[in-house]
């Protein structure tokens, strides 16, 4: 009988986030780019590349906590539109993108991917973002 796969962090993942904390499901990274607000839920299920891969429960459990993060998100940054993406080509493992866009921001109308140089956050900056979040992520990490 095999051991089950043990869940670790993609490489580039850990190379370009800050952890915010865990749901019962997901890692909480933000992108260090402090040009946009944008967190990523990822799973924490070995060798899943793809939304259907999740148990009809997992589904349900990551779409509840992307909402429920997204909404928090728009309501701390203000924001114009919120973009909610998976896409994985040069990450293979599932993570879902929550992006605060605003009008006029650097890559406005367009995608926010390789349009500039990420811009990292200081010390100070990540702080900032912290307590912006910290409601949801209590939310969160308490179960939605």
């Amino acid at each position: 009988m095999s051991e089950p796969a043990i869940f670790s962090l993609h490489d580039r993942l850990q190379a370009d986030t800050v952890g915010l904390g865990s749901t019962s499901l997901c890692e909480i990274r933000l992108m260090n780019d402090s040009t946009w607000p944008w967190v990523l839920l990822v799973p924490a299920v070995a060798g899943i590349r793809e939304v259907y891969q999740l148990s009809a429960d997992q589904q349900h459990q990551l779409v509840r906590e992307s909402s429920v993060l997204s909404e928090a998100m728009m309501g701390a940054f203000g924001g114009d539109k919120m973009n909610v993406a998976a896409l994985g080509n040069m990450v293979p493992q599932l993570h879902l993108h929550h992006i605060v866009r605003f009008e006029g921001d650097p890559a406005w109308p367009g995608p926010v991917w390789g349009k500039q140089a990420p811009v990292p956050y200081s010390e100070e900056e990540l702080q900032q973002v912290r307590q912006r979040l910290a409601p949801v992520l209590a939310e969160l990490q308490a179960g939605v």
